[in-house]
């Protein structure tokens, strides 16, 4: 088999990999606090056996006694990331409605585990508990947010919330110093992946503000991932048809090989 049909496999693999992320973040295109998902790729090299040689030459002037040597970059994919960048904030005038705008997280307890957030639509459960929109509670700095009863819900840009004037909490927002060690989990949830450990950061003043009846949109730029999408289908289509074109040529050698015989 020819080193092209691999180098088709491979790239066409990738492709697919780009084009179901790309799908994922347009269908996240509203869902409020989404972070989009990257991949990158670096250069693999792929070396000769005679690459390994010195040359033993004396002087430089000396007839080569090797070949030169030979490396194929062949392009792989090296990781895949979440995009952490800040959304645009939108403005929905419900007073439960919250942003961070700087970096940090949301917490909250679900499954009987504490998890990360972007997610600020919150609202007052049947217990006066503030959870977001999966029912889960909203961890403050003592444990969940007790809401009484009250019509003025405020809440200052650190994150302390107050109810008619007297202070009901203080929103536990937390900063992540590895968040490459984070994943999705569930509905716009994030977690330490299996075997990580999150290192928590002390948060900066002024760097990092709660925004009170404000929704931080996705970081998902429609037109860039659509660009994205088309370009990967095309490139895609171009990989199959090194591999038809591959396997053609494989097709017609052994058959030559076999007339011959």
């Amino acid at each position: 088999m020819e080193m092209s049909m691999y180098s088709a496999l491979f790239g066409a693999l990738s492709a697919e990999t780009r084009l179901n992320l790309s799908a994922n973040n347009l269908a996240n295109v509203n869902t409020t606090g989404y972070k989009r998902d990257r991949v990158s790729f670096e250069d693999t090299f792929m070396r000769y056996a005679h690459d390994y040689h010195f040359d033993p030459r004396e002087n430089i002037r000396e007839k080569e006694l090797l070949p030169r040597s030979d490396l194929i970059a062949k392009p792989r994919l090296a990781e895949q990331r979440i995009d952490f960048s800040q959304g645009a904030l939108q403005v929905t005038g419900n007073p439960l409605d919250m942003a961070i705008q700087g970096p940090g997280f949301f917490s909250v307890t679900a499954e009987g585990g504490t998890y990360y957030t972007r997610n600020g639509a919150f609202h007052r459960s049947a217990e006066g508990l503030l959870v977001n929109d999966q029912n889960n509670p909203v961890m403050g700095a003592g444990g969940p947010i007790q809401l009484p009863e009250g019509r003025n819900v405020t809440v200052d840009g650190s994150g302390a919330v107050y109810v008619d004037g007297a202070q009901a909490g203080q929103l536990s927002i937390v900063t992540v110093q590895n968040p490459d060690a984070m994943e999705k989990y569930g509905a716009n949830l994030y977690r330490p992946q299996e075997g990580a450990t999150l290192q928590m950061g002390v948060l900066e003043e002024g760097k990092t503000q709660v925004a009170q009846g404000y929704l931080e949109k996705p970081n998902v730029d429609v037109v860039e991932e659509m660009v994205s999408m088309i370009e990967t289908q095309r490139t895609f289509e171009a990989y199959q048809k090194v591999l038809t074109g591959s396997n053609e040529l494989d097709t017609k050698a052994i058959r030559m090989g076999t007339d011959k015989a």
